[in-house]
């Protein structure tokens, strides 16, 4: 594929939005982030953050309920933000604009954002509207899910770049 995007030669993106400069467990050098204790160092901030992420959703949850059977605007809300923040921490940590202890980034990323984001409210929602006899909402709410969490990736992204200036790898 050309143009400036999609899959090409074995990685993803575009130059416009770089990849992901995470670990590459397929390349022994880079296993040492995850070996002896430091495995464990890593399991107990995502589960911290996860712990933290996932309360501050339930939170969200029981001030903002959702009806039987009404578009789950909270979940909606939910997933949007906690994408456009993950494309914040992407510019922010992953591109080398900060330097911070490498642990923030699986206790922010995927535990606090991994836990506050929610594949499987998202789905059980989309089962309620289905049940609920309401099949066109349900696929209004999938797409407009997939298509918000995206944009807000992509916006954030781009708007933090624009605010921290150019980013350059270490």
């Amino acid at each position: 594929m050309s143009g400036g995007g999609g899959f090409e030669g074995g990685q993803i993106g575009s130059a416009e939005e770089p990849v992901d400069p995470d670990v590459d467990l397929r390349v022994p050098g880079q296993r040492a982030e995850t070996a002896g204790h430091r495995l464990w160092q890593v399991l107990a901030v995502i589960s911290a953050g996860g712990a933290a992420g996932a309360t501050a959703r339930y939170g969200a949850e029981r001030l903002w309920p959702t009806a039987d059977g009404a578009f789950p605007w909270t979940t909606f809300v939910v997933n949007v933000l906690g994408c456009g923040l993950i494309g914040v921490l992407m510019v922010l940590v992953a591109e080398g604009g900060w330097s911070v202890h490498p642990l923030v980034r699986p206790f922010l990323g995927v535990g606090v954002l991994g836990g506050f984001t929610t594949f499987s409210t998202y789905t059980l929602d989309f089962l309620r509207l289905v049940r609920h006899g309401d099949a066109p909402a349900a696929l209004g709410y999938a797409a407009l899910t997939f298509a918000g969490a995206m944009a807000a990736v992509w916006l954030a992204a781009k708007l933090t770049r624009r605010a921290v200036g150019p980013v350059t790898a270490p």
